[in-house]
């Protein structure tokens, strides 16, 4: 069964800023584009960021100049920096693996942010 396993979540003050981590097996790790997505109550689930197994990133236009994904390819996990955060970041956060070897996609269980003065 693979698991996909988030930290890092929590309440925030806008401005502030919070690390997310991601953990897997190094079998699914080191063969997937990991990324992170986040779902609002009510609201459909969107990409943040991808980061590939050579590191190649992108970025949802909201992430860009605020979040960086990274990936520690010996330990097996992806990060997320999010700083400058604002209350519209408020949301579930959760980590994926598309592994290219079946083409599946795992999730994780998700990690809440709130981001509130």
């Amino acid at each position: 069964q693979v698991q996909l396993v988030e930290s890092g979540g929590g309440l925030v003050q806008p401005g502030g800023s919070l690390l997310l981590s991601c953990a897997t097996s190094s079998a699914i790790f080191r063969d997937s584009t990991m990324g992170w997505y986040r779902q609002t109550p009510g609201g459909q689930r969107e990409l943040v960021a991808t980061i590939t197994t050579g590191g190649s990133t992108d970025y949802a236009d909201f992430a860009k100049g605020r979040f960086i994904i990274s990936r520690d390819n010996f330990a097996n996990i992806m990060y997320l920096q999010m700083n400058n955060l604002k209350p519209d970041d408020s949301a579930g956060y959760y980590c994926s693996a598309q592994y290219r070897v079946t083409n599946n996609r795992y999730w994780g269980q998700g990690t809440q942010v709130t981001v509130s003065s």
